[in-house]
């Protein structure tokens, strides 16, 4: 596979491939070469969630984290992008409470549960969901605790001229290299400010996060810790039935695997020095999850069987049969 060829995600149904999924992706390493490349890996893109562990950097390297005594599960929700299972929900609220907040803080507002049996339980009780099940409500518990820590006001913390919002921009820029100041800028779902950078930027900053040793002590550390939280709690950073869990507890400690919304990905391979981002050009979730294990397979990150398991997703009927697959198109090649 040449790199200016699209990555080619197919979606069959029976004895026909129904429909085609295209998109970008590129493997870097900290030294910002880029190692692989699919698709225009230079055109802007919103990376979403899936720059949550890069986000994280700020919570730690601040000392914020240590001065609220966050824990690594509470890291690896900062980072995460969960179901809103009760595990979820009752850390988020604990945290909050550590620092004399409450879940009216948060300013990512309200959304049933990704995780579908806690959204049904939540229907059930006749409870409305408030900002702690939004999947983003750990990544603003950091944001809130970063607040506390420089004595900034905690109220509209999530705005584009806030504080918080200037350290995350800034760290983009330095961990990137993308010059962001004339970026096209627009509102993430959970409400703080996104910028367009090239998916390029985006596998750089993430290949600095897997091989930290060029950044300064502290944002070493921070990096180390992040990626360590998020592999050892793969069920916090997403959750039960969820391609980031499912991966990284394929694969214990191998790599960081982050989705955004969009059809967008990213990965954090230490043991390889390499990150990896991915964009699905119509925003496909189902087309980034299986295009990004093949890259990691392609990567030697996965085992065959680990690599089988999540190459091929099952296209289900009403009653749940499997009726088609959707894979990598025929002749995928690394």
């Amino acid at each position: 596979m040449t790199a200016n060829k699209p990555l080619t995600i197919e979606v069959t149904r029976g004895a026909m491939v129904e429909s085609r999924h295209r998109g970008a992706a590129i493997v870097a390493d900290a030294q910002g070469r880029d190692r692989r490349a699919w698709g225009d890996v230079e055109r802007l893109i919103y990376p979403r969630s899936a720059i949550k562990p890069l986000q994280a950097l700020a919570l730690v390297e601040s000392g914020a984290a240590d001065e609220f005594a966050v824990s690594e599960s509470e890291l690896a929700l900062a980072a995460a992008s969960h179901g809103a299972t009760p595990r979820h929900t009752e850390a988020v609220l604990g945290w909050l409470k550590r620092l004399g907040l409450s879940e009216q803080d948060l300013e990512c507002g309200g959304h049933p549960p990704i995780d579908e049996e806690t959204a049904q339980a939540l229907l059930r009780a006749g409870k409305t969901p408030g900002p702690v099940c939004n999947n983003c409500s750990g990544k603003h518990a950091g944001f809130l605790t970063t607040a506390r820590h420089f004595k900034e006001p905690t109220k509209g913390y999530s705005g584009i001229g806030h504080p918080v919002q200037t350290r995350l921009r800034k760290i983009l820029v330095e961990m990137g290299g993308a010059d962001l100041r004339a970026a096209p800028t627009g509102i993430d779902g959970c409400g703080i400010p996104v910028y367009g950078m090239p998916l390029s930027a985006m596998a750089r900053a993430l290949a600095r996060m897997a091989d930290p040793a060029g950044l300064g002590e502290k944002r070493r550390a921070a990096a180390r810790r992040i990626v360590a939280a998020m592999t050892a709690h793969p069920d916090l950073v997403a959750g039960p039935g969820r391609f980031d869990t499912l991966a990284m507890q394929a694969a214990p400690g191998a790599f960081a695997v982050k989705g955004g919304a969009e059809g967008v990905y990213a990965a954090i391979l230490p043991s390889l020095g390499l990150g990896v981002a991915l964009k699905i050009d119509d925003g496909a979730k189902r087309a980034a999850e299986v295009a990004m294990a093949a890259i990691l397979n392609s990567l030697g990150v996965l085992s065959d069987k680990q690599a089988l398991e999540l190459l091929e997703a099952p296209v289900l009927n009403a009653a749940g049969s499997k009726v088609g697959v959707i894979r990598m198109e025929a002749g995928w090649n690394a």
